[in-house]
Parts: C-alpha cells; sequence; structure tokens
C-alpha cells in the first residue's frame, strides 16, 4: 500500500509502538494498516459424513471447495450459508471452524469450515460447471493437487484421525 485509501495522498512509514514501523498519511494524520478481501471456504459433507462434495468452475476441471467472498455487511457465517446455497442449492444443518489462512495471489483471508448439509440433493448455479460427491478417503487424490483446498483438506482430514477438537 502506497497511498492513502482515504485521500490518495503518499503514505510514509511511521513508528507505531508494538506495531513497529507502519504506514501512515502525513495528510490525514493516520495509521494505514493494510487491507485485504475475507471470504470462506467449505468442506461440504454428507450427513453421513463419509463424502465431500467437490466442485468445478468457470471452465477449469480441477476439483475444488465451495468458496466465496465476505459481502459488505455479511458477516463470515451468513456468507457460508449463502455461497452453500448460491452455488449448490444445499442446506447446512450443521458447522465447524477448520481453519483459516491468507491467499496472496487474490490477497484475501479465508476462513474454512466443515460443513455437514441435509441431504445429497444439489443442483449447480451458473457460478459451477460441475459437482459430484466423492468418499471422502479418496477425496485428497481427487481434490485439485497442490492447492490450497487439498492443504484445507489435509489439515481437516488429520484433526478428523486424531480426534482433534473443532471450535465454532
Amino acid at each position: 500500500m502506497s497511498y492513502c485509501v482515504k485521500c490518495g495522498h503518499e503514505l510514509i512509514e511511521k513508528e507505531n509502538g508494538i506495531d513497529g514501523m507502519v504506514p501512515y498519511c502525513p495528510n490525514c494524520h493516520e495509521f494505514r494498516f493494510p487491507m485485504f478481501n475475507s471470504a470462506v471456504s467449505a468442506l461440504v459433507l454428507n450427513p453421513k459424513k463419509d463424502k465431500i462434495l467437490l466442485i468445478q468452475q468457470y471452465g477449469h476441471k480441477d476439483n475444488i471447495l465451495i468458496a466465496g467472498y465476505v459481502t459488505k455487511g455479511e458477516n463470515a457465517k451468513q456468507a457460508l450459508f449463502r455461497e452453500v446455497k448460491e452455488e449448490t442449492g444445499l442446506t447446512i444443518s450443521s458447522y465447524e471452524f477448520n481453519d483459516n489462512e491468507y491467499y496472496a495471489r487474490t490477497n484475501t483471508y479465508i476462513n474454512n469450515y466443515i460443513v455437514v448439509v441435509e441431504d445429497e440433493s444439489f443442483h449447480c448455479n451458473e457460478e459451477v460447471d460441475y459437482a459430484k460427491w466423492y468418499d471422502l478417503k479418496d477425496a485428497m487424490n481427487i481434490i485439485k493437487p497442490d492447492s490450497l483446498a487439498q492443504e484445507l483438506l489435509r489439515r481437516y482430514l488429520y484433526k478428523r484421525e486424531h480426534n482433534l477438537v473443532f471450535t465454532r
């Protein structure tokens, strides 16, 4: 961030206590902390929790997770329920926080959740080209390799295998 988002003036670096050197607008006399997008992604499980729904989007053949941005005025939970409903028509019956990650390519902070849906009957909207339920035990070999989606799935499977506690 080189310029003030409020007035457009060039920022300088200024000491800000324990935060160290922080971008500062000498025109507004305010610190400008980094800004980024917020998003949610979902490991969508069937009611028995033995299958995961993976999708393909925008002409790509990679299997990925349902995900989307948190819109203005919305919290992460609302975005999670909205994205799952919009992209698949599925209704979430329960959810748990899995993990979070900063995704530099799109300057996005992503909260990932494990969601269980009411049933397996889905219908894709125009954002989703293809979707399919896969056995959870096979999912690591089916999801896009070396992707954030695969890493979030790996973390979930590790926690599941070791009976680690999830938080909401």
